[in-house]
């Protein structure tokens, strides 16, 4: 349960960054396609260290720096669908001219001012998501506007990049990661600071992504498009939440990192009542010599030890809750992980985990602590346990201070944990293999906003409301308009795409494989009567499953041809007869029952209407 604050009094200020996959043909800076495999699809894998590098200015990013102090191997695999450009063993290609195209179509409806030349740089990442170090970022636009129902958001600016390699698994080593999705072009737009709650931070990024689809050139599904949102109060710290999947997520993103804020103040507070203070780490291995705990005595057992960090008048505010489920010591223990550490143990929760009373005791005898101190200790081997429990010591001592500015990565409970320091303009330099471009918007048309789409559907082709937004704002709606420029029915269309696709969807039927080659074939036989109604679904599930097959072939395969009126009347009249009885007893009344009867004798081979009104002959006849 999230927690509503006056979040004008507390001074809330929030930004976006919007993140969204383009549906180009190919990579932004080779031509290989914008498609993603499977990892088993994989003909060949090579291995990289990254280390971070100064920029032009002699400066090293703090963000980089922290981030290569665990050693780490980076495991890539390629594909027939790869190239050396993503390995890093070819120079980049000129930019992708339908990336460009697409990200002005963009600007326009964000009302953004082109560049007059893009110039491509070099951002520092060397988290392994990139082969090259760095990843490959233009600004393209700025100074554009969305309207939201609690005022204007500012655009502060458009980035066209490369999209990083997709994180396949943690390994032994380090990170195994996938190329299919490195290069694929990505748009990154960023709002001004103008967002006052959680609120009209969601309508915003609806906003945004309702004018992104509306281009008919934006990747979907999962992890197409990401949202990152900063979030900061008067008295707290800017911090960048990354990763946000789910739009529905953003307003309790919002509300979590703003109570969070406020817990971490009133525990500086609390703290400077009590004149805390931060010991300096110490090795405790003898305290534990003769534990059970399961933890402990695994990394002992390997030759580790116990390091343990004094935190004077922490006691009962290490084990606060700061978020759902997050505590103070949540926060050590994410910094200690970043080092490599499983994790801490602290005094606010034991005895526990297998640690004893009698332990606690000595714990605290060893490293002097009274009774308003707490203890949090690490164990694993003594190059990491030391590594970790110094960034525990140094993330106490922020807490003493206040809010610290960082980068976050979101959680799918709108919670979040600690990632990295914030990025300076260390990690920022030119690119110096890829030649500068002239975007021209002579001949860029606005695209139609999808909430028009939805009114001319409407009006022209006589959807309801419901069934012309969920065409509207499907993915399937070029190839909804396409079929009714060539006369399909537009409501039979609709309820093709959307309804049927869906229900065949959840009967497991793999409606992935079905292509607008299919569909369209499909939808004119039907509207051109080769085809009854009644056989939709059983000639897509035959084409989903066998898509080698053009709809032609599938429908005389499954035998879903239409029949004449005198076939289905001689069906029809079998029926009957063969309930007579039923028919004598009930009258009309036996029609539904007969109805079922003559669709299953007809296999689905004519329409309904047309069945049901012969059978309504037939049976008035004999009453």
């Amino acid at each position: 349960m999230t927690e509503d604050y006056d979040y004008e009094a507390l001074g809330l200020v929030a930004g976006l960054e919007i993140h969204q996959q383009l549906d180009t043909a190919t990579k932004l800076f080779c031509n290989c396609p914008t498609r993603i495999r499977e990892p088993e699809e994989s003909d060949r894998q090579f291995s990289r260290y990254l280390h971070p590098t100064k920029s032009e200015l002699g400066e090293i990013d703090e963000a980089a720096l922290e981030e290569s102090m665990v050693d780490r191997e980076f495991e890539y695999l390629a594909y027939d669908s790869t190239c050396l450009v993503e390995e890093d063993d070819e120079p980049p290609h000129r930019v992708d001219r339908e990336a460009m195209e697409t990200t002005l179509e963009i600007a326009q409806l964000l009302e953004m001012n082109v560049v007059d030349q893009v110039h491509v740089m070099r951002k520092i990442v060397v988290d392994g998501s990139n082969t090259t170090g760095f990843q490959r970022s233009m600004l393209v636009a700025n100074d554009g506007t969305i309207e939201t129902s609690e005022g204007d958001v500012g655009i502060e600016d458009m980035l066209l990049e490369e999209e990083s390699c997709q994180r396949i698994e943690e390994t032994e080593e380090g990170v195994r990661f996938s190329l299919d999705r490195l290069g694929i072009p990505l748009v990154e737009i960023g709002t001004k600071p103008d967002i006052r709650s959680p609120e009209q931070a969601r309508e915003a990024a609806e906003r945004i992504g309702m004018l992104l689809r509306s281009t008919g050139q934006v990747k979907r599904g999962l992890g197409t498009i990401r949202q990152d949102v900063n979030v900061s109060i008067a008295e707290g710290a800017r911090i960048e939440l990354k990763g946000v999947q789910s739009l529905d997520d953003i307003d309790d993103i919002v509300r979590n990192e703003v109570r969070r804020q406020v817990e971490l103040l009133e525990i500086v507070d609390e703290l400077d009542e009590r004149g805390a203070a931060v010991g300096d780490p110490e090795d405790v291995t003898e305290v534990f010599e003769d534990t059970d705990s399961g933890v402990v005595r695994g990394a002992l057992d390997d030759g580790g030890a116990v390091k343990a960090v004094l935190l004077s008048g922490f006691d009962g505010l290490v084990g606060r809750e700061i978020q759902p489920d997050r505590r103070l010591g949540t926060e050590l223990s994410d910094h200690a992980k970043r080092h490599g550490a499983g994790g801490i143990f602290h005094t606010d929760e034991l005895p526990a985990y297998g640690v004893t009373e009698a332990e606690v005791e000595a714990l605290r005898e060893a490293v002097g602590a009274d009774p308003e101190d707490a203890v949090a200790i690490v164990a694993d081997d003594p190059e990491t346990a030391d590594l970790a429990i110094d960034a525990v010591a140094e993330r106490a001592e922020t807490a003493m201070e206040g809010v610290p500015e960082e980068t976050r990565d979101a959680s799918d409970d709108a919670t979040s944990r600690y990632l990295r320091p914030l990025p300076g303009a260390a990690r920022m330099y030119p690119e110096t293999d890829v030649p500068p471009v002239e975007p021209d918007v002579t001949d860029v048309e606005t695209p139609e906003l999808l909430t028009e789409k939805v009114q001319r559907y409407e009006a022209d082709h006589g959807l309801d409301a419901g069934l012309a937004e969920q065409v509207a704002y499907g993915q399937r709606w070029p190839l909804f308009e396409a079929v009714v420029d060539e006369g399909v029915d537009p409501t039979l269309a609709a309820g093709v795409l959307e309804s049927t696709l869906t229900e065949l969807r959840r009967d497991d039927v793999p409606v992935e494989n079905l292509t607008d080659d299919h569909l369209r074939a499909t939808l004119l036989l039907v509207d051109g009567g080769d085809v009854p109604r009644e056989g939709i679904e059983d000639l897509l599930t035959a084409l989903a499953e066998n898509p080698d097959l053009t709809a032609e072939a599938a429908v005389e395969q499954e035998d879903l041809g239409g029949v004449s009126e005198d076939e289905v009347r001689e069906a029809v009249v079998e029926v009957v007869e063969r309930n007579g009885d039923q028919i004598e007893a009930e009258g009309m009344g036996a029609f539904s029952a007969l109805m079922g009867e003559c669709m299953g004798a007809l296999r689905g081979k004519a329409d309904g209407d047309t069945v049901s009104d012969v059978l309504r002959q037939e049976i008035q006849q004999r009453v």
